[in-house]
């Protein structure tokens, strides 16, 4: 079949076919720093060639090492499931003598504030922030199901299959669970990472399809007890922080209390033992035991959402379904956010694939939170237009294919979803997506060149999808495997909802750019509020930090400020060299300096790129670092380019 091309915009025709469902049995569940520092600064240290077992000794076969850390197998790196109870009791996973905490980044908690509600997600202009609130919170869960799992993703380090389905939008999520039909399924350390750089709590799969393996669990207490320890002390080992339990077989009347002693049991002690643990059920089992999906809560399975933090329900719900459901709510007094109503991607039960808003809406006037199934449908089902995606080496048609189905997918649905802002300083990002055709450090290729598929390298992805404003960008970088390329240069558009407090008024920003092909004027553009968290949406200073050669120029509303002309006298650590000759490949990096007489949040970055209707020049973003300053060392800059801003003084916030 002919390749449908479809990066750019939307096609009319992929879109079409895509809401066909998938061609499978239906089930009730888709089972599916450089941190840069001076010039002077030593190298950072090569990655280890093999991770330390608790034992001090190499995780490697025995007798043998990891011939090289970029693309080691050594079973013991691999993420595996448990398939019985056996392996679970007696803990029998090769990585048992590893001690993760080495290599899984704990959740970074600090990373993210509160979610807001946007009117518009990409736009400066008119853009409103509506804040989340007990009574209007909805949250998001996504189920990542995709071909059975345990693809690449399971290896510590990289395959070199760099086209492979990767996710990016982890602002708009408040828990991902890693999916398989495997009876324990523990999410491989790249998910862990990926989600914990975010801020997101990462779920197993604690699945049952077979009734002799939860016979085992449920015959006594001792051994629903048994079973609970040992899925706890998974959660420690591996550095997750809970379970989704999906009961998919009829329980015998005489086990139901079990049944619910265990998942009550489960519930607590994941809470009190996991940072941050949490256990959701699925709507399956009723009260007596039947597997019968409600597609709602109700009286017949409201105790196992009783004894759970939150029940994911069934996806085959209608309106009628949503009704019944916030009125059981009601008797639990309980939130309605602790309901996630199901949506399956692939369109079983429900419209999916790019008509997912219509079911997504429904959901939000609903007041309930998602629970989004198997968005890995916009990868999966690409060989349906003939594209190749287990091409082992990765397929630049696929990669890009997949990248712009992916942030149309989302950017529809994004109307719907809760935004949370970044929060904590020093921000830095590069944009790498956890895959590349290549590494570069500094912007120039390394010598190592390999392609890579690594989520435990993705950096901090931006916050909103990046349809129409932006592409990645594989054939150059600043740092890791890949850049954005802007292709909207008509106006101004965000990139990360923020909400960075400047206490002592003083904003340092950086990051690295190239132009190719032409020129092209870009900025990058903060929008700066008063620090009160209650201030009003008018009042707001857009700081616009390009080249301006007529220097640095406050007025109402915006700012322009230049580029500082010399290194700033610190000691400190940056996370982008202010030499030029520390950066090649084209690569460029600005830094600027503004002092407000006050505190001050900065709320918004964004892009703001300009090029002649004729011109083919193309401007890519490597990497945004943003950090406070302190007023002493803001004073001892020597540079005309820095800029006092009085703004709380001339009340710069509001338009003449």
């Amino acid at each position: 079949m002919e390749k449908v091309a479809i990066a750019g915009q939307e096609n009319e025709e992929l879109v079409k076919n895509t809401e066909d469902k998938a061609e499978e049995p239906e089930t009730p569940v888709k089972k599916r720093k450089l941190e840069e520092e001076h010039l002077e600064e030593e190298e950072k240290p090569a990655v280890e060639m093999s991770p330390k077992r608790q034992d001090g000794k190499a995780c490697g076969l025995e007798h043998e090492k990891c011939s090289d850390a970029s693309t080691c197998r050594c079973p013991q790196l691999e993420a595996e499931p448990i398939k019985d109870n056996r392996q679970l009791w007696e803990f029998q996973v090769r990585s048992r003598d590893i001690d993760w905490r080495h290599y899984v980044q704990p959740l970074d908690a600090s990373v993210r504030s509160e979610a807001v509600y946007l009117d518009r997600q990409v736009d400066f202009v008119g853009s409103h922030r509506r804040r989340v609130n007990e009574e209007n919170r909805r949250e998001l869960l996504v189920c990542h199901d995709m071909m059975g799992n345990y693809l690449e993703d399971r290896h510590f380090h990289s395959s070199e299959k760099f086209d492979d389905y990767r996710f990016l939008h982890w602002s708009a999520v408040d828990y991902f669970c890693y999916f398989s039909h495997e009876y324990v399924t523990i999410p491989p350390c790249g998910w862990i990472n990926a989600g914990h750089r975010h801020g997101v709590p990462v779920l197993g799969t604690f699945i049952v399809e077979a009734a002799g393996r939860l016979d085992e669990v449920l015959a006594t207490r001792t051994s629903a007890d048994r079973t609970v320890e040992a899925l706890t002390r998974l959660c420690q080992h591996f550095g997750f922080e809970g379970w989704l339990v999906n009961v998919e077989v009829e329980v015998p009347a005489t086990n139901m209390a079990n049944l619910y002693y265990f998942l009550r049991q489960l519930t607590d002690v994941t809470e009190s033992r996991v940072p941050h643990g949490r256990v959701f059920w699925y709507d399956s089992v009723l009260e007596d035991g039947k597997l019968q999906w409600q597609n709602e809560l109700n009286a017949r399975n409201a105790e196992f959402f009783r004894r759970s933090h939150a029940t994911l329900i069934n996806y085959a719900w209608d309106e009628g379904h949503l009704r019944r459901s916030a009125q059981q709510a009601e008797r639990e007094k309980a939130s309605l956010k602790r309901i996630f109503m199901g949506l399956d991607v692939f369109g079983r039960s429900r419209k999916g694939g790019f008509q997912s808003l219509e079911s997504m809406r429904l959901i939000a006037e609903g007041g309930f939170s998602a629970g989004i199934f198997a968005p890995a449908w916009s990868f999966e089902t690409l060989n349906r237009f003939g594209y190749n995606i287990k091409s082992a080496q990765g397929d630049d048609q696929v990669n890009d294919a997949f990248l712009a189905r992916n942030e149309a997918w989302w950017a529809r649905i994004w109307p719907t979803l809760a935004t949370h802002s970044y929060r904590s300083l020093p921000f830095y990002t590069d944009f790498c997506v956890g895959s590349g055709k290549a590494t570069f450090e500094r912007g120039v290729q390394a010598a190592r060149n390999s392609a890579f598929f690594n989520l435990n390298r993705q950096s901090l992805q931006p916050s909103v999808p990046l349809d129409r404003n932006a592409v990645h960008n594989f054939a150059t970088a600043y740092s890791g495997g890949s850049c954005l390329t802007v292709i909207n240069y008509e106006r101004a558009f965000r990139l990360f909802v923020t909400d960075f407090e400047l206490l002592r008024g003083v904003l340092l920003l950086a990051y690295a750019f190239k132009n190719q092909g032409g020129e092209a004027d870009l900025d990058v553009v903060a929008r700066v509020t008063p620090w009160q968290a209650n201030s009003q949406d008018d009042q707001f200073l857009d700081v616009f930090c390009g080249d301006y050669p007529g220097g640095p120029v406050v007025t109402s509303r915006r700012c322009y400020l230049c580029p500082l002309e010399d290194r700033l006298p610190l000691k400190q650590h940056l996370q982008l060299p202010q030499n030029p000759r520390a950066v090649g490949g084209g690569w460029q990096v600005r830094y600027y300096l503004a002092k407000f007489d006050g505190p001050v949040r900065v709320q918004d970055i964004g892009i703001k790129s300009q090029r002649r209707q004729d011109s083919k020049a193309d401007t890519h973003l490597g990497a945004i670092y943003v950090n406070e300053f302190s007023i002493e060392a803001y004073a001892a800059v020597q540079s005309s380019s820095k800029l006092d801003v009085p703004v709380y003084a001339e009340n710069f916030w509001k338009d003449p």
